[in-house]
């Protein structure tokens, strides 16, 4: 499956917001600090995870979700496929509507670190984030995990 590619307004003020949050960790970290604040339920879901690990996956989904929505490059989808496998039911068991909760935090995340912060920014980013949460949570119901897979998070 491959997306329609955004329209180049979209992209430019996606990047040119990324490029304001900054390049540094300081926009993830606080991003993953409202996710885990969020609810307790994300927080029993990371209770026994290594953050760093977690910080790290969490910075490489965005950027895949980004690539899977601007360039549709079917490296991203087989990526995307493998995380959604892992989180799907059979494996973390992360539900949909965590995904809309990931979304809301990174937007908080974002827009406080963006001075120039719009709804238009908002839309960009809500658009580029879109298709590729939207393709996790479709497959949460999705085929069991192999065990190595399940227990690990990594396909064999």
């Amino acid at each position: 499956m491959t997306t329609a590619h955004p329209q180049k307004s979209e992209i430019e003020s996606f990047n040119d917001s990324l490029a304001r949050c900054g390049r540094g960790d300081q926009l993830f970290q606080r991003f993953y600090d409202l996710f885990l604040d969020s609810s307790a339920e994300v927080r029993e879901k990371f209770r026994n995870a290594d953050v760093r690990k977690v910080r790290r996956e969490l910075k490489t989904a965005f950027y895949m979700l980004v690539e899977y929505m601007a360039m549709g490059w079917p490296e991203c989808e087989a990526y995307l496929e493998r995380i959604a496998r892992v989180h799907g039911r059979q494996g973390r068991d992360i539900a949909p509507h965590l995904y809309d909760l990931w979304l809301e935090c990174l937007l908080r995340a974002v827009k406080e670190h963006d001075a120039l912060w719009s709804s238009e920014v908002e839309a960009a980013w809500r658009y580029m984030m879109g298709a590729g949460i939207s393709f996790l949570k479709s497959r949460y119901d999705g085929p069991p995990l192999a065990p190595e897979t399940a227990r690990t998070g990594v396909n064999p």
